[in-house]
């Protein structure tokens, strides 16, 4: 039955891309046919989608997310040959793109180059390559220094190296209220680090788990910060002025993160770029010595999270 159902939705994901027009926006629905045939571990139906619209379509800047999404999905499978060959592939073209198209002006082409480096570098680390994972990284960070990939090259450089170094200094100068103490002032401390957003639904899904984990352990020596930025929009996406975003910001954590109105919280864009915060949340966990023992992009569960902080406490 699942067969069935499988070849069935090929078929319709086929259908819908030879068929739509313009309006119907036939790329987003290739990112998503690949995403869907990720998510049913048939990779070979998503590399057919991508073939099937390329041919139709040209190399599109839709065509090479799509193409990254199949190196993210192989890698995810442990189908290490395909992911990195999707991850050159996409990497090869990308760069060609960038004659006739601006990065920063083209969210697929950002898409399609940020996943493929990270895929390739990833690759590389799962082989035991780890030192040239990290070289790779670091010059295509210094290649992309001031683009909108820099924070996605920059987290999975930390994802490879930030464990076991000294915390990276955090930018304190703007606050919301209680002011932001040093590294060097929490020494003897275990510092959860919750880099979170005021647009970001997981955030506010985590935080729950994380009051639960400064109730629990406060007494034994854990603080939080929880580092923010602006982002020139409030509620909706209205465009807005740091002031107005602030007092945004302020509601937000009132309304769905409590717990932090006594705790730090800069906001700089600064700590951001510096621990290579591409994704929120992002949490890391500082050891009494002020050494990172943990940097993991993305949600974490009630369990990963409390097994963590009692190894450093």
């Amino acid at each position: 039955m699942r067969r069935v159902v499988a070849a069935l939705a090929f078929a319709t994901a086929l259908a819908v891309l030879g068929r739509a027009t313009p309006a119907q926006k036939p790329a987003d629905d290739l990112i998503k046919a690949v995403r869907a045939a990720i998510a049913a571990n048939d990779i070979a139906r998503g590399e057919a989608l991508v073939t099937q619209f390329r041919s139709t379509n040209g190399t599109t800047s839709e065509a090479l997310a799509a193409l990254s999404w199949l190196g993210r999905g192989a890698l995810a499978a442990k189908q290490l040959d395909a992911a990195d060959r999707y991850a050159e592939e996409t990497h090869k073209l990308a760069v060609a793109a960038l004659a006739t198209r601006k990065l920063d002006n083209d969210p697929h082409l950002q898409t399609a180059l940020g996943a493929a480096i990270e895929v390739q570098a990833l690759v590389a680390a799962e082989r035991g390559a780890r030192s040239e994972a990290v070289a790779f990284l670091r010059a295509e960070m210094d290649k992309y220094r001031d683009s909108s990939i820099h924070k996605r090259i920059a987290r999975n450089l930390n994802v490879l190296t930030l464990e076991g170094q000294p915390a990276p200094v955090l930018q304190a100068a703007e606050y919301l209220d209680a002011p932001v103490p040093g590294f060097a002032q929490l020494h003897g401390k275990v510092v959860l680090l919750f880099f979170w957003a005021h647009w970001c639904p997981d955030c506010k899904a985590n935080s729950p788990i994380i009051a639960k984990m400064l109730d629990k352990y406060r007494s034994r020596g854990l603080v939080v910060v929880a580092p923010t930025q602006l982002y020139g929009y409030v509620e909706g996406g209205k465009a807005a002025g740091p002031d107005e975003e602030r007092r945004y910001i302020v509601q937000i954590r009132d309304t769905y993160y409590p717990f932090l109105r006594n705790q730090p919280v800069p906001v700089s864009e600064a700590n951001h770029r510096q621990y290579g915060v591409a994704s929120t949340p992002t949490i890391a966990l500082v050891d009494r010595s002020g050494i990172v023992r943990l940097y993991h992009p993305g949600r974490m569960t009630e369990e990963e999270l409390e097994t963590a902080i009692q190894k450093l406490l």
